[in-house]
């Protein structure tokens, strides 16, 4: 693996021969829009609960996350159609992964076309694809639905991330790249799908920690086009994909607890999880730059796309690293824009990232090239990449 000459800093523009690079982006959601001002008196409503102080919290939580707008897949009609969704204590495991199985397949799709229509090439240059959900269970897996959907070759070679949680994005992306490093001339098509349905459940005081979830997360699909040495002549790759590392953090699996019953996904963070990744997160980046053979440790000389868990994270993330409060703007942005969409937040944050990028270019200011992408998930897992941007 090749070091970095942090001399370069802000000089180079052009991948590097071999290297992994992001060549385009696409992102897709259901058709329901959900306001986060409306939310609480729509949940209670729906799920039939006329608890105050319950409502009272997810009021508070739905101001603390920050969300403004998120998109769902649940639905009116859904629950028309399923009203035991809705009913504490039914078994109903089957009838939510029918749901979600059909739903993040077709976001999924969705997002794979938008992705390779911004690519430009045809899809059957297609060679790998690498498939990410913590929302469908089935065998075979989303994986195949994603290649029958798309009409992609019977040859396509696929790789499945099942509940990986939020870090799932940026390990499909660290799996991408390798793959394409490995297989010269090979495009890598990434595509994660995520619905919140599989744990959607009424209020309940034996369970406040669900509250969080109904605050902050949301749904949506993603996609990447990752491949090595770029065609001049019809691909601009976005972002280079230099050096990727991951780490879980011993002893501390219930943290992040996510459980398949006949309910459903039970799901669990605990209250500490931002204190965790903030006493962690300084050396995973030490590590993660060092490996990336980069000298400096200014911070604030690169770009961050951090996934957006939430605001607690974002802002202890900020302080601990004591990075400009701009260089989390395009993760904020995120979060307020889509909520939490778990593995398909990064492809949403890099999109920001782009559009930022642009802004600052326009203005004639500086921009960093060199940046960290990053994410976390149960484990406690930690996925980060040096990357830099080419687009700028």
């Amino acid at each position: 693996m090749g070091s970095i000459d942090a001399e370069v800093l802000g000089s180079e523009k052009k991948s590097n021969p071999g290297k992994a690079t992001i060549l385009a982006l696409g992102k897709a959601f259901p058709h329901q829009l959900v306001m986060q001002e409306y939310l609480v008196d729509g949940y209670f409503k729906t799920t039939k609960c006329d608890d105050p102080e319950l409502k009272q919290k997810l009021t508070r939580l739905c101001k603390t996350t920050t969300v403004k707008t998120r998109y769902v897949v649940m639905s009116e009609e859904i629950l028309k159609k399923y009203p035991e969704l809705a009913i504490e204590g039914g078994s109903t495991v089957t009838q939510r992964l029918d749901i979600c199985n059909d739903a993040v397949t077709e976001m999924a799709v969705e997002a794979s076309r938008a992705c390779i229509k911004n690519w430009g090439r045809s899809i059957s240059e297609i060679t790998h694809l690498v498939y990410v959900s913590s929302s469908e269970a089935r065998l075979p897996g989303g994986d195949l639905y994603l290649a029958k959907g798309l009409g992609l070759s019977p040859d396509t070679h696929r790789v499945l991330l099942y509940f990986v949680g939020c870090s799932g994005g940026v390990a499909g992306l660290r799996v991408a790249k390798d793959i394409a490093e490995n297989n010269p001339g090979s495009r890598v098509l990434l595509a994660t799908s995520e619905t919140t349905i599989i744990g959607f459940k009424p209020p309940s005081v034996d369970r406040p920690y669900d509250l969080v979830g109904v605050a902050l997360f949301g749904d949506g699909a993603g996609a990447m086009i990752i491949g090595s040495d770029p065609d001049p002549v019809c691909e601009k790759p976005l972002f280079e994909l230099h050096t990727a590392i991951q780490n879980f953090l011993p002893d501390t699996e219930k943290t992040i607890d996510g459980r398949l019953t006949e309910q459903g996904i039970n799901f669990k963070l605990a209250r500490e999880l931002p204190q965790i990744i903030e006493d962690n997160v300084e050396n995973f980046c030490k590590r993660l730059i060092g490996k990336a053979g980069l000298a400096h440790k200014n911070y604030n000389q690169m770009f961050w796309a951090v996934h957006p868990g939430g605001p607690a994270i974002l802002n202890r993330m900020e302080k601990r690293l004591n990075l400009s409060p701009e260089k989390l703007s395009p993760s904020r942005r995120a979060l307020m824009d889509y909520g939490n969409a778990s593995s398909n937040s990064i492809v949403y944050v890099l999109e920001y990232m782009l559009e930022e990028s642009k802004k600052v270019r326009n203005m004639n200011e500086e921009e960093n090239e060199w940046g960290l992408i990053l994410a976390f998930g149960p484990g406690v897992t930690f996925e980060g990449i040096i990357a830099i941007n080419l687009d700028v």
